[in-house]
């Protein structure tokens, strides 16, 4: 699948690492824009829960399900209790969410994961550290709790030159319950 449009055209990343997902599996596309990561794992047979703070641009598909939830309101998790056999975040930061990602992954499940990164800076938007992970943060985040399937950190040229983290890592069954830290409160 070409790349040449980051809006409607899938991720490269995604794409790679979609085939982990067990078939027909519950996926859900974190902060998924406009759907292009919704799209293309739901016409492979997932079905998908697309959840953005707007989903008035999500187009209307077989398997996907949308969801508007705005995750930094401060308002309680909107899916607590619903686990995915996989999890896609692409080009999002919300730091204190990591947790409930984590704890949103069911057993034998996939995390694909991949945003901007400090060095962005000088392509563009985003700028602020805010929103720029740190080199090593996602492993940080993750590897401590999951399986480590792939991580890269660097530059990209497509769709479009940015500096990027991305992981993908895997809850196997028999570590699903091994050292992952318990979640706060709603």
């Amino acid at each position: 699948m070409s790349q040449t449009n980051p809006k409607t055209h899938a991720s490269l990343w995604v794409q790679r690492f979609e085939p982990l997902i067990p078939r027909g599996g519950r996926v859900l596309d974190l902060a998924c824009g406009f759907g292009r990561n919704a799209i293309y794992l739901a016409s492979l047979g997932h079905r998908v829960l697309a959840l953005d703070r707007d989903i008035s641009e999500l187009p209307s598909v077989r398997n996907i399900t949308g969801i508007q939830a705005d995750l930094e309101d401060g308002n309680p998790w909107p899916l607590k209790g619903r686990q995915f056999d996989g999890i896609v975040v692409c080009n999002y930061l919300f730091r204190p969410l990591f947790p409930r990602i984590i704890d949103s992954l069911s057993d034998d499940s996939v995390l694909i994961y991949e945003t901007f990164a400090a060095g962005n800076e000088q392509f563009g938007r985003p700028q602020k550290q805010d929103f720029l992970l740190q080199p090593g943060e996602l492993l940080e985040a993750f590897g401590k709790f999951l399986e480590v399937v792939a991580y890269e950190y660097g530059t990209v040229k497509t769709p479009k030159p940015a500096v990027v983290e991305r992981i993908v890592v895997a809850r196997l069954k028999c570590a699903a319950s091994a050292g992952v830290p318990p979640l706060l409160p709603d």
